[in-house]
């Protein structure tokens, strides 16, 4: 125990030590990939003693020094083995761009460095602290064993007769190589069918103490109204159990921008423990106790969300999008495009809102010019136009500094000398001749309606949407269901996604290449460590059973396939990998001794079976701490601990039976294409 105990900080504290020469900050994904790389730092320094100590029991009055440089001389080639497939698995993520490819680096990076200063520990520091620290075992007869030695005793034998039933297994499942092969189609088959029905999201949304509100009162609405509304939503907001006080600004949104009548507002929740354990202060249900309470203040449309899983994209959790008008058209008819899209998506189940900001029903005033006469008086339009902004907009004319400050200079009206149409009597523009002109000669003004603002997306006409999914769908259910809904638009709109909904898609397509690529990797690696180009298919063939058992406990679990989730996966396979390479390296050992394929095989599985259960399950305890977690950040524990921790566990229970069959298959190939050179040994087995 003291020795991995010893191994895990200076592990870590050497990754500390590269994160910083990296420039990387101590964050969530960092402190993630550290907590996984305590296991797989424990993971190298167990195999090490477990190797050492099986020799050391063998022999009598040991020579620890011989021993250890034994037990290293055969597992050695098993440590590089591993190290090579783990930072396989993770270096071609590091070069993936984008936020996607932020979530990656960093996780990946930091593992990566765990990993090979774990090796090197595994290769100099562990074996030199069995040397030193491990002795064996002297049974002294006719002294009375205490409770511990019992126990240990009792527990050795329990697992010598594990070991004994464990052959037996592996040896029916190498006879019936159909039945493996079966196992292996149903995995993939189970993949295929979890990765359909999972739902599916990029960033999971996180409990973070806060809700913001928008609130959009009709066009043409004043700020006094806007005023009044948020002190109501103000007063009956602090009214619901679990917030704590709730500040609003009038004038601004942050979906719609400024305006008279819009407003926000920011809900503050108490404290996760105060909350914990009471659904009805989850921030989900007072989100809907919100949106309820929203119906009982009447002429103003309000929307409650959490906010953005990833800052800087968008201005909340759930989809976002632009509806874009590619032919031109008029404002008003993408205005109403965009009205009957989102009817369309409000009759839709999966989704919660869906609302644009987009209006042209603010009241406005067209500016007309008599150009002609304006002429004839010998008045520019740069005159007049230079004018109305002049005193209604308001010109910068200089700074300057008081009190240590510096101020703006601005020149405008006063407020009672342009709050009417009568206040454009008052405007003069200088005509060529120097005489002053009322501007009110060349200029009307005619009541209109139109949006407060035109924006484009990828050159066209837009109108920003957002909303979120309603309880029991994903992001990915509701981005489905908004490009089934926009076949139904006109051949001249489209539909384009932006924000971290655009990041979401674009991470879809980029996991496939990212699994081919580790997959690749680590067929390489592994063809290059056996030199043959079919047995690293026994290893390799085994990574579907963990992959099938970390989607299954993730849907289990009502868990989302996120960005999280796929770099569990990514660490899945090293992991899985890991565990089938120890049975592999020892079986081909065996092989070369002179023993039969089948009886290298049952040899490699049980001589290894006590090390891969002790590294497996010491990394599935080390996770439950996250697969169990609560409060801020807990649904991005969960995610990446569920899978990892299941898909080990299932991976490592399937993958101790079906691995030496595979090497069996594989192996039996190989000396097809090119013999093996063995060893004449004798070996029996006893089953």
């Amino acid at each position: 125990t003291l020795i991995p105990a010893i191994a895990v900080p200076v592990s870590i504290i050497g990754t500390f030590f590269f994160l910083n020469l990296f420039g990387f900050s101590i964050n969530l994904l960092t402190l993630f990939a550290l907590i996984l790389a305590i296991g797989i730092v424990v993971d190298d320094a167990i195999v090490v003693v477990e190797a050492v100590h099986a020799k050391m029991e063998k022999e009598k009055n040991p020579d620890m020094k011989e021993v250890t440089n034994n037990a290293m001389g055969g597992i050695s080639g098993a440590i590089i083995s591993i190290t090579l497939v783990m930072v396989a698995v993770f270096v071609p993520v590091t070069f993936i761009s984008g936020p996607s490819g932020v979530f990656y680096k960093q996780f990946g990076i930091t593992l990566v460095i765990a990993i090979i200063i774990s090796a090197i520990n595994a290769l100099t520091l562990s074996p030199m602290l069995c040397a030193l620290v491990l002795k064996p075992h002297t049974d002294e007869h006719g002294n009375k064993k205490n409770l511990l030695q019992r126990f240990y005793d009792a527990f050795n034998a329990g697992f010598e007769k594990i070991t004994q039933k464990y052959g037996q297994a592996v040896a029916f499942l190498i006879s019936k190589q159909a039945l493996t092969f079966l196992i292996l189609l149903a995995s993939v088959f189970g993949i295929w069918w979890f990765n359909k029905t999972t739902p599916t999201g990029f960033v999971p949304n996180e409990d973070r103490k806060i809700i913001f509100a928008n609130v959009e009162l009709p066009p043409g609405s004043s700020l006094d109204r806007t005023y009044s509304v948020l002190k109501e939503l103000n007063k009956r907001g602090k009214e619901i159990p679990g917030v704590s006080k709730v500040t609003f600004i009038a004038g601004s949104s942050l979906i719609s921008g400024a305006g008279n009548n819009y407003g926000l507002a920011f809900l503050q929740l108490t404290d996760w423990e105060e909350r914990v354990g009471n659904e009805e202060q989850s921030i989900e249900a007072i989100t809907n106790k919100l949106f309820v309470l929203a119906t009982q203040i009447p002429d103003a449309r309000m929307l409650f969300f959490s906010p953005p899983s990833v800052p800087g994209f968008g201005v909340s959790s759930g989809f976002e999008l632009q509806m874009l008008d590619k032919s031109g058209g008029s404002i008003k008819l993408l205005d109403e495009t965009t009205k009957k899209y989102l009817a369309a998506l409000y009759q839709r189940p999966e989704i919660k809102y869906a609302q644009s900001a987009f209006n042209t029903n603010y009241p406005q005033y067209n500016f007309l010019v008599n150009a002609p006469l304006a002429k004839q008086k010998g008045v520019s339009l740069t005159e007049i136009f230079g004018g109305m902004r002049g005193y209604i907009g308001g010109v910068y004319a200089a700074d300057f500094t008081k009190f240590g400050k510096q101020f703006r200079v601005m020149v405008q009206s006063p407020p009672e000398d342009r709050n009417n149409l009568q206040s454009l009597n008052k405007i003069f523009v200088r005509n060529q001749q120097g005489q002053m002109i009322p501007i009110t000669q060349f200029v009307t003004l005619e009541k209109t309606s139109g949006p407060q603002s035109v924006s484009r997306f990828n050159l066209f006409n837009s109108a920003a949407v957002s909303g979120a999914p309603n309880a029991g769908y994903s992001t990915g259910d509701a981005i489905a269901a908004v490009n089934e809904v926009a076949e139904t638009l006109p051949n001249n709109f489209d539909i384009a996604f932006s924000g971290l909904t655009r990041e979401e898609i674009s991470s879809g397509t980029q996991t496939a290449m990212i699994f081919l690529i580790t997959i690749i990797f680590v067929y390489l690696l592994l063809a290059a460590q056996y030199e043959s180009y079919i047995l690293p298919f026994s290893i390799l063939f085994s990574l579907p059973l963990g992959i099938m058992g970390a989607y299954l406990s993730q849907s289990l679990a009502g868990l989302e396939n996120n960005i999280f989730f796929q770099i569990a996966l990514i660490m899945l396979i090293g992991l899985l990998a890991k565990n089938a390479i120890l049975i592999v390296e020892f079986a081909l050992q065996e092989r070369l001794k002179g023993n039969s394929i089948k009886q290298a095989a049952i040899l490699g599985a049980r001589e290894r079976l006590r090390p891969i259960l002790m590294t497996s399950f010491a990394f599935i305890f080390g996770l439950m701490p996250l697969v169990l977690s609560s409060g801020v950040g807990s649904n991005g524990n969960r995610s990446l601990a569920t899978g990892a921790a299941f898909g080990l566990l299932i991976g490592t229970i399937l993958g101790l039976l079906v691995i030496p069959a595979l090497f069996v298959v594989f192996q039996s190939i190989q000396e097809k294409i090119k013999p093996v050179k063995t060893v004449t040994q004798d070996a029996k087995i006893n089953l």
